[in-house]
């Protein structure tokens, strides 16, 4: 008879022996796929066939398909879904075309997959928070047809007791033939003498002569399309037509260069997934890129014909509507940049299917990129959140009149990180966007163009200011620059021992005429009292005597108390006398 004490430990016996079964059967889940047989219709694989890694297995299919040893190459495919009749007929069709798929499609990297039996996520690939599971499952590169991707993996399978092999997946070989059909050998490469298919390197033999020619083709045809475009150019009437054509030149070059060579992929040549891979994204880059900088260019030659028409010479002589119409088009240019560099980045990523591996990295490094961006980009991102912000709030217009740390300037333009300003000596002072609103600047059109001119005259005490003030009126009136005559004023604004200060105030539509016309007038009135009242310049006077009240100067003490005369010495000898001198 049993005790309590032993059927206690027997449950727990068995409630472990139970854990155990189920660990081992969820770590054969996740280590490898069961299968009964293992290309049954091929028979026993030969001693070259090496498939205990993913690295492995794909290493040796590539060496024996490079050796044209189809038959072989095809124990390394799972043809567990076709019979067995159709595993020996079709396992090296299945391989060969499978092999041109992979030197076309998309370079693999070999160095970049596990020589692990279990595949175990190092934590090196952006998966960290897998790092240490073993995989049964891994991708080799997708593959685009038509808008459907395609993905070719290896996968782990085990037969029994057997040791797990590494296989191509039958979902890989499903999709075969419509991969083969866009990347298989091309028209050209059908016709080339088989003595030239060898390879030298990476490449094949014909490779390193075609791809030469290739960019030469794609080179000169853009060459061509740039001198048509330049033609084009000059021949059309003069306006936003021949300046927009000019202004494309440049991207219809590269766009028709990009489009050239995607044709000759597709429909003429082909060459190794090591060329064509990196080929094509450049060749994606160079057309958003070229789409992008047309609309940017589009922008630039509204913007051309705008200032042209509305507003002239950059100056603030123009309505402030025309000057807040072209600022709006300089902001519209900033934000098309803008939003063409960011959607051809997306445009970019999602086409060369990196986005995914991307976005793993940025996160893993978010540490070390917050940190470049917020040290290196700190003063880029910061002139262009400034820019914004004053082509929002209008603080400043192009063709405004500006004064910044004294020097009188017109706002010619204002770009993403620096603004440009024009002095009136058509000198250019280039200011990053962020140290100028970070400083006290004047803008003198902010409301209006408007401006008070101050003449401001040192006379003597004995000028008629009356006089002066008709003066000015009649004169400041004779000036076509001087507007609101009513508001013409002269006053006296100091007084000194001998001098006073009179000061003249017009008013001009706009700094620079109101400069002009106040050194106009200022002109006219020294030529006024030069001319008629020179006794009103400023002088020294010297007093040779004095008539003191307060002391009850008689003239006979005054007499006495000054200096002898020449005349008075002069006489004083003739009599024989001395002369007179003050006690």
């Amino acid at each position: 008879m049993k005790t309590p004490l032993a059927w206690f430990l027997l449950v727990v016996l068995l409630a472990v022996s139970c854990l155990g079964a189920a660990q081992e059967e969820d770590d054969e889940e996740t280590r490898w796929y069961t299968v009964d047989a293992v290309n049954a219709g091929l028979g026993e694989p030969p001693e070259e066939v090496q498939r205990e890694t993913p690295r492995d297995a794909v290493r040796s299919f590539m060496e024996l398909t490079e050796e044209e040893d189809y038959a072989v190459a095809a124990h390394l495919l799972n043809l567990n879904d076709l019979t067995l009749e159709e595993q020996a007929e079709r396992g090296a069709i299945l391989a060969r075309q499978l092999a041109a798929v992979l030197q076309r499609g998309e370079w693999i990297n070999l160095s970049g997959l596990s020589a692990r039996k279990n595949a175990m996520v190092e934590g090196s690939s952006g998966e960290e928070s897998r790092a240490g599971e073993p995989r049964r499952d891994v991708e080799l590169a997708t593959l685009e047809v038509d808008d459907q991707s395609y993905m070719l993996r290896v996968s782990r399978y085990r037969v029994g007791e057997q040791d797990a092999v590494w296989l191509i997946a039958p979902e890989t070989l499903t999709a075969i033939p419509d991969l083969y059909e866009k990347y298989g050998p091309s028209w050209l490469e059908g016709h080339i003498p088989e003595r030239f298919q060898s390879s030298i390197g990476m490449l094949k033999i014909w490779e390193w002569v075609a791809i030469p020619v290739f960019l030469f083709i794609t080179g000169a045809v853009g060459w061509t399309v740039h001198g048509l475009m330049g033609l084009l150019a000059s021949r059309l009437p003069p306006g936003l037509p021949s300046v927009f054509a000019q202004m494309i030149r440049l991207p219809m070059a590269f766009i028709v260069m990009a489009l050239l060579a995607q044709w000759l992929l597709d429909y003429v040549v082909s060459f190794s997934g090591v060329v064509t891979a990196p080929l094509q994204v450049v060749l994606i880059i160079i057309m958003a890129w070229g789409v992008g900088l047309i609309a940017v260019r589009l922008v630039d030659a509204f913007l051309i014909r705008m200032s042209r028409r509305f507003v002239g010479e950059i100056d603030d002589t123009r309505h402030r509507d025309e000057r807040n119409l072209l600022t709006t088009l300089y902001a519209l240019r900033r934000a098309v940049i803008l939003v063409t560099v960011l959607g051809v980045a997306v445009f970019v990523i999602a086409q060369v299917s990196i986005f995914e591996s991307l976005g793993m990295t940025l996160l893993a490094s978010a540490s070390v990129l917050t940190v470049l961006v917020g040290v290196a980009g700190q003063a880029v991102l910061g002139n262009i959140l400034a820019s914004f912000q004053i082509s929002l709030t209008k603080a400043i217009r192009i063709g405004d009149l500006v004064v910044f740390e004294g020097h009188w300037s017109y706002v010619e333009a204002i770009y993403y990180t620096y603004i440009r300003l024009r002095t009136w000596d058509e000198r250019r002072l280039i200011v990053p966007v962020r140290y100028f609103v970070s400083k006290p600047y004047e803008n003198l059109s902010s409301k209006h163009a408007k401006l008070y001119r101050t003449i401001v005259l040192t006379l003597h005490l004995s000028a008629d200011v009356a006089t002066l003030r008709e003066k000015f009126k009649e004169f400041a009136m004779a000036e076509e620059q001087v507007i609101e005559h009513h508001k013409l004023s002269c006053y006296v604004t100091g007084q000194h021992e001998a001098t006073q200060e009179i000061s003249f105030y017009l008013m001009g539509p706009e700094a620079m005429g109101a400069w002009e016309a106040e050194a106009r007038v200022r002109e006219k009135l020294l030529a006024f009292i030069r001319d008629h009242h020179p006794e009103w310049w400023p002088r020294e006077v010297v007093v040779l005597s004095h008539h003191d009240i307060a002391r009850g100067d008689t003239p006979a003490k005054r007499r006495l108390r000054r200096p002898a005369t020449v005349q008075e010495v002069d006489e004083s000898s003739a009599t024989g006398d001395e002369p007179s001198s003050p006690e």
